[in-house]
């Protein structure tokens, strides 16, 4: 059977590789420390559950929802994001209508998106780091992905002057994720205002804010956007949300598409020929669910991520370590760069390669059973996402094993 040469081109998840190696591992009896985990460990909210089970009394909650969506779970998500966001998207760009879309997941919203958008050669542009799907999504659709590299010594922060140095007549997409993954950090607002200023500069690229993670920050400021100081770019804006984070509801798969109706009105056509709608029940559960809610629910959540990246900083730093610190800030993850540790020497004498970052989350999950995502998923060497979200117990027991391997112990 030959195979189309779109799919021989993605690459497999190492992500959910990895976890599956972990998962079987500890199913074998291994003792196993999954710091992989791009989900929180916690029950949704009992009000939220309990909305779905008595919309499950409904015929219509096994039906066939409209292609985009329930409209009034549309019209609610336009309103939580103009409330939290601080935006009126009617008076935000004159002359342009905004529209939502529910679709399955926000890893379906941003394929959707980039479908209806890319066009065999056109460039999309990625920060590296970047969450490991926007690449592969990006050539599946026959575009050609961008990197605009970063460091940890800035804590991840793209410099505007390299995104305008990439920046080509084949530019037709940036793709902005604050919170981000894998870094666990946001942009902070003053880097918003004048990424608003370049965007100006260049009227014919649309760009894609990625906020699954906008609830998720646990030290102030909150995340801020681009589009805050510069409405008139919601135009050629797209916004991306969901539930999988702030709902602690990966396996429900709704996520939310928000922008120009010009864009989602050929959304809904591309949802229509392959999806379909989203779950039913789910829908109508949000439907009658109250979002303001949603801030109560995460506060013991953010809490519980600040007090482990407080013990990540606290055991690196007892260690001789706290130079590979920096501090996070939202999401749920921390990018440990293996380079500026002693361990480094010992792969390096082996080989002289770029990148070892497979061969080191190899070693740490097959010997010591800490299970850590290669930085070379994120399109950054020699480094590796850690999730914050383990019980505060197993979490330190994970970092008593991880500083002695990184100290060569």
């Amino acid at each position: 059977m030959e195979l189309s040469s779109r799919v021989e081109k993605i690459s497999e998840s190492i992500t959910l590789k990895l976890n599956a190696k972990a998962t079987e591992m500890a199913a074998q009896g291994k003792k196993i420390y999954n710091l992989t985990a791009g989900q929180l460990p916690f029950r949704p909210m009992s009000e939220f559950v309990d909305l779905i089970r008595s919309e499950s009394d409904f015929i219509k909650s096994f039906q066939y929802s409209p292609v985009a969506g329930f409209p009034e779970l549309r019209e609610k998500v336009i309103k939580n994001f103009e409330e939290t966001r601080k935006i009126n998207l009617e008076t935000a760009v004159e002359g342009v209508q905004f529209d939502a879309v529910i679709s399955n997941g926000g890893k379906h919203s941003l394929t959707n998106i980039l479908g209806c958008l890319i066009n065999h050669g056109d460039e999309v542009l990625l920060f590296a780091p970047y969450w490991v799907s926007y690449p592969e999504m990006v050539k599946f659709c026959g575009g050609t992905p961008v990197f605009v590299e970063t460091s940890p010594f800035d804590v991840f922060v793209p410099s505007l002057e390299e995104v305008e140095r990439k920046i080509t007549d084949k530019t037709k997409i940036i793709i902005v994720n604050s919170p981000n993954n894998p870094t666990g950090t946001h942009y902070q607002d003053d880097w918003m205002a004048d990424f608003a200023e370049l965007m100006l500069k260049y009227p014919e690229i649309v760009i894609i804010s990625d906020e699954i993670y906008y609830e998720l920050f646990f030290y102030d400021p909150r995340p801020t956007y681009f589009y805050q100081h510069r409405p008139e770019l919601l135009a050629r804006t797209v916004i991306v949300d969901g539930i999988s984070k702030t709902l602690a509801s990966t396996g429900l798969r709704i996520g939310f598409t928000i922008g120009p109706k010009e864009l989602t009105t050929v959304i809904n056509k591309l949802q229509g020929q392959t999806t379909s709608g989203a779950n039913s029940l789910v829908q109508r559960a949000l439907a009658q669910f109250d979002f303001n809610q949603i801030p109560v629910y995460l506060e013991p959540i953010k809490r519980h991520l600040r007090d482990n990246a407080e013990t990540l900083g606290e055991a690196l730093s007892d260690h001789n370590l706290g130079h590979v610190f920096y501090q996070p800030t939202s999401a749920f993850y921390y990018l440990l760069d293996f380079s500026q540790t002693p361990v480094i020497e010992r792969f390096r004498s082996r080989s002289k390669e770029d990148d070892y970052s497979v061969e080191i989350c190899e070693e740490l999950l097959e010997e010591y059973g800490l299970a850590l995502v290669p930085g070379e998923a994120f399109g950054c060497p020699n480094t590796a996402r850690m999730s914050l979200v383990l019980e505060k117990g197993p979490f330190k027991e994970a970092l008593d094993v991880l500083m002695k391997f990184l100290l060569g112990d």
